[in-house]
């Protein structure tokens, strides 16, 4: 995979889709993704994006976190 791959230009779950579709069941299933969920629910309207989007947003967010 390159290393400019991002979550932004869907690379990873169009190359390796099986291993996306494991790591999206596991990072939503996780503590912290339901937390974030009902972060969102009571910051903003619901959202009616799918599952992936939900989870890329989380990643992205996450990580803008992790960076400060």
């Amino acid at each position: 995979m390159p290393s400019s791959t991002t979550l932004d230009n869907h690379q990873f779950s169009r190359e390796e889709p099986e291993v996306w579709e494991s790591l999206k069941e596991a990072i939503a299933s996780s503590s912290g993704f339901a937390r974030w969920q009902l972060e969102q629910r009571t910051s903003e309207p619901p959202a009616r994006e799918s599952l992936d989007e939900q989870v890329r947003c989380y990643l992205r967010e996450t990580l803008e976190t992790l960076a400060y």
